[in-house]
């Protein structure tokens, strides 16, 4: 018992530490914020910087998976296609209550600072357990966006997951600083809105912009 509670400390250590401070935090600082005086512990329970931050990885998953797998049911039992709005909200929503039910609110600005980590990169993720609906859910965007050429597709869907983090975590941040509610369902629809609309945008014309042009 006494091992698995510090394990949770240093894993909640570094979700705080790498979300404020980035991935090249050192490990003794986390250990020490998790209270550990041996600052040989993260190799012991993690083996690796890159070990603590899957473990990081999959200790939130396990919260979001399950609600995730709600909200999939309900849409299913509706009868009604999910549709891109209706996948988006059940990756997006969990989320957001990780804060507003679970007082979470680091993960976002964590997976921000890690959004090119193979933790979150690597396709492969998607086939291990706990990660259903997660793959459930990219499935039917990709399907919601076979009007898109290939190429752009797959450009689209990876650059959904950096936008998302970077949503999110801003939202940690005016939570944080007291400019925004806790709880707030427009917050969630808006960003909603902004992904839904970047994953379906149509295709610009080819040459509609000159190159010699400036753009900004």
């Amino acid at each position: 018992m006494a091992g698995t509670a510090a394990r949770e400390r240093i894993i909640v250590a570094a979700e705080r530490l790498i979300a404020e401070r980035g991935q090249a935090v050192p490990l003794r600082d986390i250990a020490a914020a998790a209270g550990q005086r041996n600052n040989s512990a993260i190799q012991y329970h993690f083996g690796s910087r890159d070990g603590l931050i899957e473990a990081v990885v999959e200790h939130r998953l396990a919260t979001l998976e399950v609600r995730r797998l709600e909200l999939l049911a309900e849409q299913a039992g509706s009868g009604q296609p999910p549709g891109i709005h209706g996948l988006l909200e059940a990756l997006v929503v969990p989320m957001f209550e990780l804060g507003e039910r679970h007082g979470i609110w680091h993960y976002a600005r964590f997976l921000e600072q890690i959004h090119t980590h193979p933790a979150v990169t690597d396709a492969a993720n998607l086939e291990r357990a706990g990660r259903t609906s997660v793959r459930v859910i990219m499935q039917g965007l990709d399907r919601e966006l076979t009007a898109l050429p290939p190429r752009l597709r797959v450009r689209r869907l990876r650059a959904l997951t950096t936008m998302l983090f970077a949503l999110l975590a801003d939202r940690e941040r005016a939570t944080e600083a007291g400019s925004v509610r806790t709880e707030d369902a427009q917050a969630w629809g808006e960003i909603i809105d902004m992904l839904a609309g970047s994953l379906a945008a149509p295709v610009s014309a080819r040459g509609s912009v000159s190159r010699g042009a400036r753009t900004v």
